[in-house]
């Protein structure tokens, strides 16, 4: 192990990832085998198009689904009201900024869309400043909802170990 690598049991930075209206049990599922993985809070806005018990979520989270720390929230507006506004990030891929751009800290709140649709405009325009987009080719529309979830929440992990890192 180098200077600038320490094992993850020594890191205890706890994000939430938010789920708003999520439609795919293997997305939800895969999303929170991350979030145990990474010690991280899944939030879930209700309604969900399926059932939080549906096996594919299960076989998708496997053994660790009972080691999730999951939250339901009847609306967005529960989620916002208990964190500071300027820790909640939302990502679509309508943001100007990419997630690389801001300066993560323990305790942020990524927000994530149905993947369908993404999250709805006129929360993404009452939140702007604080709207984040992965890069992709214009080929696609999106990339899969549980990848981009590991994308920003893996960076958000890295700079809070090693802030000094570019």
């Amino acid at each position: 192990m180098n200077d600038t690598e320490a094992p993850f049991s020594q890191i205890k930075p706890r994000l939430h990832i938010v789920l708003f209206e999520p439609e795919i049990p293997q997305n939800t599922g895969n999303i929170g085998r991350l979030c145990v993985g990474a010690d991280c809070d899944l939030h879930i806005v209700k309604p969900a198009r399926f059932r939080l018990d549906d096996a594919a979520i299960k076989r998708a989270g496997l053994d660790y689904w009972q080691h999730l720390k999951l939250h339901l929230h009847n609306s967005i507006q529960d989620v916002f009201s208990q964190f500071p506004p300027n820790r909640i990030f939302l990502a679509s891929t309508k943001a100007k900024h990419c997630y690389w751009d801001n300066t993560y800290q323990e305790g942020d709140v990524f927000v994530f869309g149905p993947e369908s649709r993404g999250l709805p405009e006129s929360l993404l325009n009452s939140h702007y400043p604080n709207c984040i987009r992965i890069p992709m080719s214009e080929k696609i529309r999106s990339i899969n909802l549980a990848n981009s979830v590991g994308i920003v929440m893996y960076e958000a992990l890295r700079q809070i170990a090693h802030p000094e890192l570019p």
